[in-house]
């Protein structure tokens, strides 16, 4: 494996991605039971959104109920019968798929959804990436791991192509490399930072890539999935507000890595792997409050909340509120 880059500054905390998640503030709770936009999906912005639903109010009422990626397996997103056994969504692709299927139904059951990837997909009805953020992403290790602290992203892209030189043979690879569960929007962007697609990872063309531990899928920025011979995606903003404790420390034994030299202890928007993160809206609703008065613009609710985002570890985005990409 390539040395040529001088190891990384290691990290104190422990930490990163496997079984399943929590946050300090999880689904909704106090009044009202059931808020005007309810939104699933994504883990990785799960905490900062949770934060936003108490603190957004309008006329003193909480609007936003964020129900997280993890947990029961059914949900209460509405007062109405369809909505009282809604199966839970986990990550940024099956919260897209449940607010389209609710909105096909038109059953009132989700407003919205959080997405940590971009998916301009045609659908219909229509929908509305909205940002708010930005995060990076970058690798995990465990201490005693033989990876280097510092990769580029070919030695990332030969590492998750299982290329021999870098990872060794069959059976006994001297490095596994580790996705998040499928529908994950870690997953979806990691693979494309990597140069890597979905269909041949689930087809098995790489065979040293694994979405699962012990039987069990791994779930996104969750640190005891890992061992000293595995690596995996870690997001940055999940990282730190880990380590601040501002959400449940799920870091394990894990140190983040840096890719292109670029360190990995504080979130740099100009980082090689850096992403926007997103609520999505059906498109029909971007002028209709309370939607555009919550996610739309720069002065939107979400965008003033400048000291939640930064509390979670993100960065501030110069787009917040844009609504220019779609997927139809």
């Amino acid at each position: 494996m390539k040395n040529s880059l001088k190891l990384a500054t290691a990290v104190a905390g422990i930490g990163l991605m496997a079984f399943g998640a929590g946050t300090a503030q999880a689904d909704p709770s106090g009044t009202p039971t059931y808020r005007q936009l309810a939104g699933v999906g994504s883990d990785t912005t799960q905490g900062v959104m949770n934060a936003m639903s108490n603190a957004i109010t309008i006329n003193g009422t909480k609007v936003i109920g964020s129900y997280d990626a993890t947990g029961s397996a059914t949900i209460a997103t509405q007062s109405g019968a369809a909505c009282q056994a809604v199966a839970r969504p986990n990550g940024s692709g099956a919260g897209r798929t449940a607010l389209l299927n609710s909105l096909t139904a038109a059953d009132g059951c989700l407003q919205f959804s959080r997405s940590s990837s971009l998916n301009t997909t045609a659908s219909i009805p229509g929908l509305t990436y909205v940002p708010y953020a930005i995060d990076a992403v970058t690798y995990a290790i465990t201490p005693k791991s033989s990876i280097p602290r510092n990769l580029s992203q070919a030695d990332l892209h030969s590492i998750y192509t299982c290329d021999p030189n870098y990872v060794g043979t069959a059976p006994n690879y001297s490095i596994h490399a580790l996705l998040p569960q499928a529908g994950s929007g870690t997953r979806s962007f990691w693979e494309t930072t990597v140069g890597i697609s979905d269909t041949d990872v689930v087809s098995g063309k790489y065979p040293c890539i694994s979405d699962t531990k012990n039987g069990k899928p791994i779930e996104e920025h969750d640190g005891r999935v890992l061992d000293d011979t595995s690596i995996a995606p870690f997001s940055i903003a999940q990282y730190i507000a880990q380590e601040s404790g501002t959400i449940t420390d799920l870091r394990g034994s894990a140190l983040l890595g840096n890719i292109d030299g670029t360190p990995s202890l504080l979130l740099n928007t100009g980082a090689t792997a850096t992403r926007e993160v997103y609520n999505v809206i059906p498109s029909s609703k971007v002028g209709t409050a309370p939607y555009s008065t919550v996610f739309v613009g720069g002065t939107s609710l979400i965008c003033q909340q400048t000291s939640i985002i930064k509390n979670y570890g993100f960065g501030l985005d110069a787009n917040c509120g844009d609504t220019s990409k779609t997927s139809g």
